[in-house]
Formats: C-alpha cells, structure tokens, sequence
C-alpha cells in the first residue's frame, strides 16, 4: 500500500475546521492543504496579523477553500471565551494544534504553568465551549516526548515543584494524548457520533524550537537543518487524523520512520501510561475544574 500523502486527502469542499495556531509551522501547513482541497479554515491565532499574512499565503495557493482568521490567545482563557462566542455556525472539525515548547518558566493570564496552560487547558477550554458545534472530530497534537512525561495530579501547574522546562513539555503533550484518550472514552459511552483522536508530527522544524530562550534555540537550529523532516511532511499525521473518512476514534498517528520521528502517517503506540484509565478521567475533571469549562459529550 502506497504511503499516505497530502494528495490522499479527500474533498473537503462544505467543511470547517478550526485550526489553532495557523499562522505558522504544521498549522499553516495543514490549514494551507485543508483550503486546498476546498475546506472553510478558520486560522485560529493569536498575532492576528501574522494571521491575515498566512491566510494571504494561502489564498495565493489559489485552491478552492477559503479562509477567515479569529483571535484566540490559549493563555488567556477569557480571550478563548471570547473565540468561542464569535465564531458562527458548526464546526466540523477542531485541530487542536498551536502548542509552546521547553519555554523558561512562566504564567499564563489565568496564573496556569505556560505549557500546561497554553497546550492542554486552553485546548481543553475551547474543545468544551465548542463542542456542540463539532460535528465530526477533535483532534489534538501531542508529541513523542509524551514518553519523557509525567502527570502529577497534586501539582500540574509546577507550584509544588522546582520547574524543568522539558519535563514540564512532556508532562503536558503526555496530558493532551490522554484527555484525547478520555474524550473519546466520553464520546463512546454517551453514544455520541464525535470522535476523538491524537496525533504527532515526529521531528519537525518548525518554530517551536527557537523558543527556549537559552543556548538550545542554537543547538536545536542545527537539529532541524541537518536532522528534522520539513514542515510538509510534519503535517501529515494531524491531517490524516482529521481527513481520513473512516478513521475510529481513540487512535494516535505518527510518522512510520524510524522512532517516529519522520515519514508518513500511520496508527502508533503510545506509553503505558498515557492509557492509565483512573488518570485520565481524573486528569481531565481536574482541566475541567481548572478552566470552568465541562466537555459534556
């Protein structure tokens, strides 16, 4: 079977999708591929400037799709309610894409830990107040360094312990993985049509890597130039998790190259636990109690 590409996916002509963080990286990427093949891409970002440039770039590509650009700051959680009230009419899909990497320590708006704040509780909090717009699917990014992640239910926000940049990363892409997991437990369970699925992009360069502020932002620079598999091919797998018509719920996509870290998109693994049942469902009714946001299926 030939491996799967962006010329697989599906017309998508009379379909939304919101997309986080689509002005740049593997969101500009799958929301440029998604207008291509005639979807409505709502460029969900905080610079709306860099938004209008990126949807301007993609309306240059000439497909058929169109697009619309929204503000939407997951660091902030009133500015995820204000998203969520604009935006008009159903949405079809929701990529929950946008995320921060092994940044120095910080606080979102909301006093959250920066990369607990921005990559799951934002996205948990918008997945919420738009879930009964969503009409097929949730779909939301996490990361091979899940695998380094710990969660501590006692202490998600890094206040009981002292802050480690990449372990505070990978404690958060290993809590998105499994509030996708639970979601779909929830979807199945109330016997609702959404689906709910996980994806990673393997090693990509994208921006993420230049955020550190410290001397990594060098040593990484290097990585994506010598090492890392473009932006193109980092997209793949959270398109395919939002285009492949018969897809179920509950799975995880990756590329199929050595240590998924490059190639194409195919069903992956995922540690032991991230499918700790009694974590998520308590991992996800505490970002429910955090963001007063409920995902009621």
């Amino acid at each position: 079977m030939a491996p799967w590409t962006s010329a697989d996916i599906p017309d998508q002509s009379g379909r939304t999708f919101v997309v986080t963080g689509a002005n740049s990286g593997l969101g500009l990427v799958a929301a440029g591929q998604l207008a291509a093949h005639g979807a409505h891409v709502v460029l969900a970002c905080r610079n709306t400037d860099k938004g209008e440039q990126a949807a301007a770039e993609i309306r240059a590509q000439g497909g058929p799709g169109s697009t619309a650009v929204e503000e939407l700051d997951l660091a902030d959680l009133a500015s995820v309610r204000k998203f969520a009230a604009r935006l008009e009419g159903p949405v079809d899909v929701l990529i929950n894409n946008a995320g921060l990497m092994a940044i120095p320590e910080q606080r979102t708006v909301d006093g959250f830990e920066m990369q607990f704040g921005t990559n799951v509780l934002g996205h948990v909090a918008l997945t919420g107040l738009l879930l009964d717009r969503i009409t097929d699917r949730v779909v939301t990014m996490s990361s091979v360094m899940h695998r380094i992640g710990r969660v501590r239910l006692d202490d998600l926000n890094w206040e009981r312990r002292r802050y480690q940049r990449w372990l505070a990363y990978g404690q958060s892409k290993l809590a998105d993985l499994m509030v996708a997991y639970e979601l779909e437990r929830r979807f199945v369970a109330s016997g609702s049509r959404l689906r709910s699925m996980a994806a990673h992009p393997g090693y990509s360069a994208t921006n993420l890597q230049s955020r550190t502020e410290s001397i990594q932002d060098v040593v990484m620079g290097l990585g994506n130039r010598f090492f890392a598999q473009g932006p193109e091919m980092g997209a793949l797998p959270e398109l395919y998790a939002a285009t492949v018509p018969d897809l179920p719920g509950g799975v995880y996509i990756g590329p199929d190259g050595w240590g998924e870290s490059s190639g194409h998109p195919i069903p992956v693994g995922s540690t032991a636990a991230s499918h700790d049942r009694e974590v998520q469902r308590a991992l996800l009714r505490a970002c429910e109690e955090l963001t007063g946001v409920e995902l009621a299926a």
